[in-house]
């Protein structure tokens, strides 16, 4: 009779192991997706501020700071709805607005050496950067919890407390994930 007490107490603890790692790798995911949601946050802060610099200079390419203001707003809703795909294409699209941005802006030699607008160009490069690192960390997370929950034993209990795997983020397309989203080439 003890050993089956004991045999009891051996899964009961294995079971608590296995769940205590998948609320850790659950909770993982959830502070990787912050970083994420923080970094586009602080991408569409600063976008309203490079259309209001270029708008000066670009006046007639209204077609495109209003398309990179559409972007921006479609893209801050998907943030909300948490839809990882379409999330990576609009984002995607927005990327190659402020691409577009930016390139309209160098036909400007005045705002090429304006400060604010070197300014923005640089808080935008380090956005991406903090960006690129935040979506290589969520996704890191994301594969460690979803093996945990996919993997035996972790399987059994992660099915018995409703953990399910997550979705991965990513671009829509392989060939925009290896474009520069901003050219920062030197100001001459």
């Amino acid at each position: 009779m003890s050993w089956l007490l004991a045999l009891i107490v051996v899964v009961a603890v294995l079971v608590a192991l296995i769940y205590n790692n998948l609320v850790r790798d659950r909770n993982r995911v959830d502070a990787a997706w912050s970083d994420i949601d923080v970094q586009l946050q602080r991408r569409h802060d600063l976008v309203p501020q490079l259309v209001k610099a270029v708008e000066g200079y670009a006046g007639y390419e209204k077609a495109t700071l209003e398309a990179v203001t559409t972007l921006r707003g479609e893209a801050l809703k998907l943030t909300d709805e948490k839809d990882l795909g379409e999330l990576g294409r609009k984002e995607e699209e927005l990327d190659q607005g402020v691409q577009r941005l930016i390139a309209i802006a160098e036909n400007y030699p005045d705002l090429k050496a304006n400060e604010n607008f070197l300014n923005l160009q640089k808080e935008l490069a380090e956005t991406e950067n903090y960006l690129q690192f935040a979506r290589r960390f969520y996704n890191g997370a994301v594969r460690q919890y979803n093996t945990r929950v996919e993997t035996v034993p972790n399987n059994i209990v992660a099915g018995s407390f409703s953990f399910s795997e997550r979705e991965f983020y990513q671009k829509s397309s392989d060939e925009a994930a290896n474009v520069p989203l901003v050219d920062l080439g030197s100001v001459e």
